[in-house]
């Protein structure tokens, strides 16, 4: 295998429509997949017709199920596994690792059973020595993948490692901003899907644009409490990775997690609708961690609870709604 800047794990939409991307950019990319015959198909086929059909490989990409061959031969690695499958990721990347090679989560999500952050789940898994950056930002993985604009944000501790990764990924219609403000990016990136299935669940029970713009405006509130608490910096939540993540997940069908609640209101269950969905839906395991953080930290989150009650069929929609509609006045800022 050929030398290359950034290996992509994770052979989903996302991460095909990055390494897509990195390719285009003309370095040399390798696509890591774990299973060896589907990464046959797409690599004799030049595209990943399961999950983004209709985006081409570029020439400078291809797609390997070897892991340990791609770590050897890549500077850094971009990190494109659903959120719930980043520690088994991490473990089994741990002991290929070189001293100083960089890791970059581009993965919006929350620890399942301990609501952690990405950068602690790194922390955790692999030590806190390590460059670690979180990739996140309003981005449909099939707009990224035929070469439509789209604009990210790059968090790190280290600012000039999120410097580094924001210049290798900038161009081609593709623009990278730059954080110290890990807390920030990544609770806006996990708490922004909860919110969408809130937004198609009343979309799905055509309740107007007024209850749309409410939810987004109400939810985002919610979510600058909760990052607040956890010492994030409110002008990363007003930005590419807070409102402009949550705007478009909430407001487009190309969501999944706005998807589900318009099923949702259909009265499908959780299960139906995720079969018919066909992709992870991040939300459905983002919302009890993320009221788990609220409680641990004392944040009121009344449209996180509502989306949860309804996922784990404590409520269903209407009522949900209901519940919402007929809370008590309250100041604007409370």
């Amino acid at each position: 295998m050929a030398d290359c800047a950034i290996g992509v794990i994770g052979a989903g939409s996302f991460g095909t429509a990055l390494a897509i991307h990195v390719a285009r950019r003309g370095a040399p990319t390798l696509l890591w997949g774990r299973d060896a015959a589907r990464v046959a198909a797409m690599q004799e086929a030049r595209e990943n017709a399961q999950y983004l059909p209709d985006c081409s490989f570029p020439v400078m990409l291809t797609a390997t199920a070897d892991l340990a061959a791609l770590v050897r031969s890549c500077e850094d690695l971009l990190i494109a596994t659903p959120s719930h499958a980043l520690r088994e990721t991490l473990d089994a990347l741990g002991p290929l690792l070189r001293d100083g090679q960089g890791l970059v989560a581009a993965c919006k999500g929350l620890e399942p059973g301990s609501g952690r952050l990405v950068h602690e789940v790194f922390d955790s898994a692999l030590g806190g020595d390590r460059p670690v950056a979180v990739l996140s930002g309003p981005t449909f993985a099939k707009e990224l993948g035929i070469g439509l604009p789209t604009a990210v944000t790059i968090a790190a501790r280290d600012e000039a490692f999120a410097e580094k990764i924001a210049i290798r990924l900038h161009g081609g219609g593709f623009r990278a901003y730059w954080t110290d403000d890990l807390p920030g990016v990544e609770l806006g990136g996990a708490a922004k899907n909860v919110m969408a299935i809130g937004v198609g669940i009343a979309d799905g029970l055509q309740l107007g644009a007024n209850t749309r713009a409410a939810l987004i405006t109400r939810g985002m509130a919610e979510i600058m409490r909760l990052a607040e608490a956890l010492g994030a910096r409110p002008e990363t939540l007003m930005g590419l990775a807070g409102m402009g993540d949550l705007v478009l997940t909430c407001t487009d069908n190309q969501s999944r997690n706005r998807r589900m609640g318009l099923l949702l209101a259909q009265g499908k269950s959780v299960d139906d609708a995720t079969r018919e969905i066909r992709q992870v839906v991040e939300g459905i395991k983002a919302a009890p961690e993320v009221l788990r953080l609220a409680k641990q930290h004392g944040v009121e989150m009344p449209i996180t609870e509502a989306v949860g009650a309804v996922l784990d069929g404590r409520t269903n929609p209407v009522e949900a709604v209901r519940a919402l509609a007929t809370r008590p006045a309250k100041p604007e800022a409370g």
